[in-house]
């Protein structure tokens, strides 16, 4: 039988432990650096500026119908926070391909989000988005299969409701503590009640125009809620015509992407804030390595950050070069279109034309 000194050490014990176990579970995120930052762990993911990639997966070269240089594992590696791709309907398989397969196909979704799970993985501190255009409107059970099927299903960040404003999101922090480090939001036939991961873009994201060919501007152009408490993304990305129709333009790539200057990401950025008084939440660019990392810089500069990446990122790739960089996650070209020539792209965007199937988002 205990004696009163020793009754009176116990419960010491039990006190001292208890208090310890509280102290184990500090309200400050346990995650010290957050998408490459310190500063950037406690602050809401609705309060940062991520630098997206248009069309993510359509990549490759001498093609009018690609977006992108380098596949999406260059990608985020260097810096990309946001993917966004386009999705069809091909032979019942949810299928990435720019406006119709046969323009171009990018391979099953499987795929590339076996590619995301795999940098998601090797990458524990980083916290990324994927945007989705639900071309076909797939039902989001199906999504959910493919997501389910690689693994990410674990890992994406369902809110509390269908939809939040700016100001509510978690903190990057809390997004990594919890291991819920993927959101993903669809334009078209997202269900909370049914896969409340997959969050509907425009009830919680406003976007600028896009297909422009000569000067961005700031308006809302697209949204189903309240554009003053949504979050918002900037598509930045200059078009040129081509038989009428809009396509990527690299070569004024270097001055769409630069951080100043006429038509510079960094002056529509600039000119946004000046409009609504807060930064973009997202920027999408077209072959974002244009500019030695300018898109990056703008980014840092609007989240309080110093721009100073450890390795240099991808240098661009001359159109006419011999060189491919496509597929989700690897140098060499996964899609049949991804090798095209220039001018059958023209063909296939007069086909497109007539057929009345061209359209570049």
């Amino acid at each position: 039988m205990f004696s009163t000194t020793q009754t009176a050490r116990v419960a010491s014990f039990v006190l001292f432990s208890l208090f310890l176990g509280v102290k184990a579970s500090p309200s400050v995120p346990r995650a010290t650096t957050c998408n490459g930052s310190p500063d950037l762990c406690d602050r809401s993911f609705g309060n940062v500026t991520f630098v997206g990639a248009h069309d993510s997966y359509a990549v490759g070269i001498n093609n009018f119908a690609t977006n992108q240089d380098y596949n999406i594992t260059q990608q985020m590696n260097d810096g990309i926070r946001m993917l966004q791709m386009q999705t069809h309907n091909q032979s019942g398989v949810i299928q990435l391909c720019h406006t119709s397969c046969a323009l171009y196909n990018g391979g099953p979704l499987s795929t590339y989000l076996g590619t995301v799970k795999s940098w998601l993985d090797a990458n524990p501190n980083e916290v990324l988005s994927l945007l989705i255009v639900n071309s076909d409107d797939f039902p989001p059970t199906a999504f959910d299969t493919v997501f389910k099927s690689v693994g990410l299903d674990t890992m994406s960040y369902a809110p509390p409701s269908a939809s939040i404003p700016a100001t509510q999101w978690p903190t990057l922090g809390s997004l990594i503590d919890s291991g819920k480090r993927l959101l993903t939001f669809m334009d078209a036939e997202a269900d909370f009640t049914s896969v409340p991961y997959i969050i509907d873009e425009f009830t919680n994201i406003w976007e600028s125009p896009y297909d422009v060919t000569t000067t961005f501007d700031c308006s809302v152009n697209r949204t189903k809620g309240d554009s003053s408490t949504e979050m918002y993304l900037i598509n930045h990305f200059l078009d040129t015509l081509i038989l009428g129709e809009p396509a990527p333009d690299p070569s004024q790539a270097n001055q769409t992407n630069a951080v100043s200057g006429t038509n510079s990401l960094g002056a529509q950025f600039d000119l946004c804030v000046s409009e609504y008084g807060r930064n973009p939440n997202f920027m999408l660019v077209d072959f974002y390595e244009y500019g030695g990392g300018s898109v990056f810089e703008v980014a840092a500069t609007a989240n309080g950050v110093t721009y100073s990446p450890t390795t240099p990122i991808a240098t661009p790739i001359p159109q006419g070069s011999s060189t491919t960089s496509s597929g989700p996650g690897s140098s060499s070209p996964s899609g049949a279109s991804s090798s095209f020539s220039q001018w059958n792209s023209v063909w296939m965007v007069a086909s497109g034309i007539v057929l009345g199937a061209w359209c570049v988002v």
